[in-house]
């Protein structure tokens, strides 16, 4: 699938937003190494903290289905100048993906950034902090 088709998905997921608050949809098309693609778009909810990013979204339903490898993924949003997925995103794409996953920026006029992870969040709480082996302060 090229990138095109992959903006496209991210773009139709802003449709299925439930964003009755923010009004701000973001839609997203994860990218499995070996082709299956997984769309997700923002959740939200009364209770703010049970509202779930887009991003997020699509990486649960591909871990639920045995996924773990992934190419990159594609955020779509209705603005101009497309937003680079949250803190909490970023460090749930730590989970799956190396530094060097790309993260390719939308809006309806197509890819306007691309970064790799390690450029959003250069210094990610990962597994090497839970190292039981680690000295103790």
């Amino acid at each position: 699938m090229d990138i095109k088709d992959a903006c496209k998905i991210a773009i139709n997921q802003l449709e299925h937003c439930h964003n009755p608050y923010s009004k701000f949809s973001v839609g997203a098309s994860l990218h499995a190494t070996d082709g299956k693609v997984f769309g997700g778009c923002n959740i939200e909810n009364a209770s703010y903290g049970g509202t779930v990013c887009a991003e997020r979204v699509a990486i649960f339903k591909a871990a639920s289905e045995g996924y773990r490898e992934f190419d990159y993924i594609v955020i779509a949003t209705e603005t101009k100048k497309p937003a680079p997925p949250c803190a909490f995103c970023l460090q749930v794409i730590t989970e799956f993906c190396s530094g060097d996953f790309q993260i390719h920026l939308a809006n309806r006029g197509g890819i306007v950034k691309s970064y790799r992870l390690d450029e959003l969040l250069p210094h990610p709480f990962d597994p090497s902090w839970l190292d039981a082996d680690k000295e103790k302060a």
